[in-house]
């Protein structure tokens, strides 16, 4: 297993422009695991009001990799994924909690609980995602 730290997972997040964009931060990595945050603002929602399927889409496909990442090595690519959304997400914060599921010697399996969390940090699942990530530096 890598050990990487969450500021360096932050770095590479930040590195990333469309995740300045939607404000994504790490919280949570390392073990197999990897958390994402992202605050619920009016730019992020579609024509209801809710958080777009697409943000929810972008969180579990970096949650998945940055997962997957712990367990592979750094140099790693989402190979597909899919995601089910279970209920409209609205809240104050959406966060994609990824847990590896599987890892072999260049593919890892990872699901991803989207949840949506509240003023009072109730939680509501909202979506659920698994994909396979590759390493990258046999790709």
């Amino acid at each position: 297993m890598t050990e990487l730290s969450v500021d360096t997972a932050q770095q590479v997040l930040d590195s990333q422009p469309f995740s300045g964009l939607v404000g994504a931060r790490i919280t949570e990595f390392g073990d197999g695991e990897a958390v994402l945050e992202i605050d619920v603002r009016e730019e992020l929602t579609q024509q209801n009001g809710f958080l777009h399927g697409g943000v929810l889409s972008y969180a579990a496909d970096n949650a998945l990799t940055f997962a997957a990442g712990t367990t592979l090595g750094p140099a790693v690519l989402t190979g597909g994924f899919s995601i089910q959304y279970v209920r409209p997400a609205s809240g104050r914060t959406l966060a994609a909690r990824a847990q590896v599921v599987h890892t072999g010697r260049r593919q890892a399996v990872v699901r991803c609980d989207l949840y949506t969390v509240d003023d009072e940090r109730a939680e509501t699942l909202c979506a659920v995602a698994q994909g396979t990530v590759l390493s990258a530096r046999q790709a």
